[in-house]
Formats: structure tokens, sequence, C-alpha cells
């Protein structure tokens, strides 16, 4: 993928023989072992010299290998997913019940290392409704790289993997980047890696922003209620960036911390939610905790609802 980041992520859960159930009478994906008589017989099947030219002696050439242990093949496989270099994205949560969980890998991007490749010193970075990377001049292992930024393993997988079920259906990883003819396509939360991965190979984003700055609010619309201590600290940390996540139990207050926010920003705003009760409880709250026309508030739903300007 390093070569050729056009394959993408599929290609990572294709172990062979592959194959989930086996047909009556049949003997499931072979693959022939290395010296297989009939692949031999045609040219295949056999080691290769540095010349890519089969050894003279093939037997002679295995006999010459050191072999592993299980317990060294283990302890490099366990060595490298540690460091992230299997997949190079991030891991899933490990068995909460892991007996050494400080040696559990970090969810985070793994740290790749930076190896030296010559990429433009500038990089157009388009913001939109995702961010476009102008992929012109890159090479193909920058490319590989900023891919991964904006991919993680798939947790289902794993957790039908340790259950013995089928994994037909389920990809070993999520990849939520985009491959366009110019551009790479990454969620906008990818932003902040994205620029930090161009910046370590020596690349400065060039910023293009076309992001909808919305409609302002009229004067007349503002925050009514008082924050919490917990929730000031929240407000304050979102109100710092453009985009961002609050997680928080239930009962935190969320819907007012959002509240806070619009009138904050004083700009026309979208929420998007997946039930008709959560609908009206938004509804509900934006007239309680904002000094706003009722009317100015536009509602659409699965009915139609009404909207707004």
């Amino acid at each position: 993928m390093e070569k050729r980041p056009e394959i993408g992520f599929a290609s990572y859960d294709r172990l062979f023989p592959n194959q989930d159930t086996m047909p009556v009478g049949g003997f499931g994906n072979l693959i022939a072992l290395p010296l297989q008589h009939s692949a031999r017989r045609v040219g295949n099947s056999v080691f290769l010299d540095q010349d890519v030219q089969p050894y003279e002696d093939q037997w002679a050439y295995l006999s010459t290998l050191p072999r592993m242990s299980a317990q060294a093949v283990a302890n490099f496989v366990a060595a490298a997913e540690a460091s992230g270099q299997v997949l190079a994205v991030r891991m899933p949560v490990d068995d909460e019940n892991a007996d050494e969980p400080w040696k559990m890998s970090p969810s985070r991007r793994p740290k790749t290392k930076s190896e030296a490749m010559a990429i433009p010193d500038s990089v157009k970075v388009t913001v939109a409704d995702q961010i476009y990377i102008d992929r012109t001049g890159l090479p193909s292992a920058m490319i590989a790289q900023l891919v991964r930024v904006a991919a993680f393993q798939n947790p289902e997988f794993y957790r039908a993997q340790a259950m013995r079920l089928p994994t037909f259906g389920k990809p070993r990883v999520v990849s939520c980047a985009e491959l366009h003819p110019r551009h790479i396509a990454l969620p906008r939360g990818c932003f902040d890696e994205a620029v930090e991965v161009l910046s370590e190979h020596g690349a400065k984003a060039e910023l293009d922003d076309q992001r909808s700055e919305g409609a302002p609010l009229p004067d007349t619309v503002r925050f009514l209620g008082e924050l919490r201590p917990q929730q000031q600290r929240a407000f304050d940390a979102l109100a710092a960036h453009d985009t961002g996540v609050l997680a928080a139990t239930t009962a935190f207050g969320k819907t007012v911390v959002a509240s806070a926010l619009i009138g904050h920003r004083a700009r026309n705003t979208l929420v998007l939610v997946h039930r008709r009760e959560l609908l009206d409880q938004w509804v509900e709250r934006l007239k309680t905790f904002l000094q706003i026309d009722p009317k100015q508030i536009g509602t659409i739903g699965g009915d139609g609802g009404n909207r707004q300007a």
C-alpha cells in the first residue's frame, strides 16, 4: 500500500486460505507450499536469489535458513503490534480484562517512522464538507500515510474473530478516506493530524477555507442560562476550536452547553437528531435557554415539519 495507496484497506483481511465455510466434499481454498511438485514443474513455488533466479539446489538453500521458535514468533508479532507496525492504524480497545493493561496498544494514531521523501514545500489543503489535500506531486508513501490518518481497526471484526464467528462482511480496517483523481478527502476532524503529517515531512499546509459561514443571528439572541463549573470548562474548550466533540454522561447538560455555544457564535445552527422525541426536546431547550423568537426555530422531520428562514 505504500507504493499503491489506491489498493485500499480492504486487502488487509485477505489472508489465505481465507474461508469461513467449506463446501461439502471439498477441501476449500488451498495454496501450494514451496517446492510443491506440480507448481515447481512450471517454474513456480521456488526460492529465488537476489537476482530473482531460482537457486540451483533448492533443498540445500532451504537447509541454510534458521528456524524460529514459536515463542520467538509470538514475541516478534507482539512487538510489532505494540509499535503499530502491523497496520499502522488505530488499534481497537483491547480486552478490558487484559492481564497487563499497561502494555496495551494506544488507540491513537501510531507514530510512523519519518522517512525521507521528496514532497512539495507547500501542499494546498481545502476545507469544505471534508478536507481535500492536493495530491499533486505527493509520493505514494505520503498519500498512504495521509489515508491512514482516517483509518482505524474495526472492533466488530475482532469481536467476531475472538468469538470464532464468521467475519464475512466485517472489514478488518475501517477507512473514512476517499481518493479522488487530484485530491485525498479526509473527515474534517482529521485536519490537525493531517497537517502534522505534512509538517513532519517538511511541507507547509496552504489553507483554502471553503466552509459556509452561515447567516448571523439577530443581535437580540443571547444565552439566558448559567453554566455550572464543569459545563463552563466544556464550553471554554469547545469555543476555542472550530470543531470538537462533547462526550459526557446523561444529565450533564450537553444541550445547555450547545445553547451557550449557539449564543456565543451567533450563527444559524443545524442540529441533527435521530428521534422525534429528541427533536422536540431540543426545540423546548432552545426556547428555554436562548432569548429567541420561537418562529426562528425551524424543524424538518419525517412528517415534513416546518421550516423557517
